[in-house]
């Protein structure tokens, strides 16, 4: 069985607003629990005008809340910019409210120079990555004992559980990194769609330790998907998905997510095709049943413990068609 999971960036759509956009996700997050999806998770992007979410703790905050039994999580907290002691705090405190609910997903992505620059404005140095994960095994696990240059520091609140660590990335290096850690790997392939992908999970399973938050390796392969009811509908969504991925490409991108019919007007030159092939790698594409096909074949093909769908379409409504079409293609259990 194909455990599904969804990821949102809460676009904004054209027309609407970040406010409009966050309470959607909200509204999704809701479906996905109705439906049987196991885990939504939420992104954290930056300078990013036609995406709403920024803070993912403070918007899984909002969502675990308004939800009673999915897994809530961030996919992900870009640890580099941040004190992984705050990080610890703040997801111990969302585990605290919702225990056995938080996942916290870990990325390094730097975003834009700008961006990066006021997020580490007063840092004189950056520690290593590989460190700020020990950091955070370290205050998760309430470790005193071992050597560490914060070793009688705990994370309060004091509780009995911790949120699942989740590695994201796309290579070999973040899966080692993962393996070594013994924490769990989710591999974006909507950002990197490689036949390298069976190597870097076979490596990440292979050499895989186990830590006292995790015992087996677990994997989760990310992937955009674009489903409506009949094939000619998928593909105008897509083509709506082509023309904001080449918008966040661009040197001045539009604070919305565009339209089906913006996309239809506008039109693509040649260079933009050449671009449109080659994002269309990154993409699941059709009706329920055609995805569920695709799913599969990935599922056989790459052996992940979860798949994780990213509905990043044009329109609430749509979004939350993908979820209802896929949950009934797969029969997910409703609750």
């Amino acid at each position: 069985m194909v455990l599904l999971n969804v990821l949102d960036y809460s676009p904004i759509d054209e027309g609407q607003t970040a406010s409009v956009a966050l309470k959607q996700t909200t509204q999704l997050a809701q479906l996905a629990e109705k439906l049987g999806f196991k885990r939504f998770w939420v992104a954290e992007h930056h300078k990013v005008d036609s995406v709403a979410g920024s803070s993912p703790e403070l918007l899984m905050m909002h969502l675990a809340t308004s939800t009673k039994t999915i897994r809530i999580g961030s996919g992900g907290v870009m640890l580099p910019h941040y004190s992984a002691y705050k990080v610890a705090e703040n997801f111990r405190l969302l585990e605290a409210l919702h225990p056995e609910r938080i996942d916290l997903g870990i990325g390094r992505s730097r975003s834009y120079r700008i961006v990066n620059e006021a997020l580490n404005e007063s840092k004189t140095k950056r520690l290593p990555y590989e460190q700020q994960l020990t950091d955070l095994q370290k205050y998760f696990s309430d470790d005193t004992t071992s050597e560490h240059r914060f070793q009688a520091l705990q994370v309060m609140p004091t509780i009995e559980t911790a949120p699942e660590l989740w590695l994201l990335g796309t290579g070999f290096g973040s899966a080692r990194l993962a393996a070594e850690k013994g924490m769990s790997y989710a591999y974006a392939h909507f950002a990197k769609p490689s036949e390298q992908a069976v190597d870097v999970i076979k490596t990440y399973r292979s050499n895989f330790q186990p830590s006292v938050f995790l015992q087996q390796p677990q994997v989760i392969i990310a992937v955009f998907a674009v489903v409506a009811e009949t094939m000619e509908q998928a593909e105008a969504l897509a083509t709506a998905f082509d023309l904001w991925l080449l918008f966040i490409e661009s040197d001045s991108p539009p604070p919305y997510y565009p339209s089906i019919e913006t996309a239809r007007k506008r039109g693509f030159s040649a260079s933009e095709q050449e671009k449109i092939e080659r994002n269309r790698k990154r993409m699941l594409i059709g009706t329920a049943e055609q995805v569920k096909e695709q799913i599969e074949e990935i599922a056989e093909h790459f052996e992940p413990d979860e798949i994780t769908i990213i509905p990043n379409i044009s329109g609430i409504t749509n979004r939350m068609n993908v979820l209802r079409l896929l949950a009934s293609a797969f029969d997910l259990s409703e609750k």
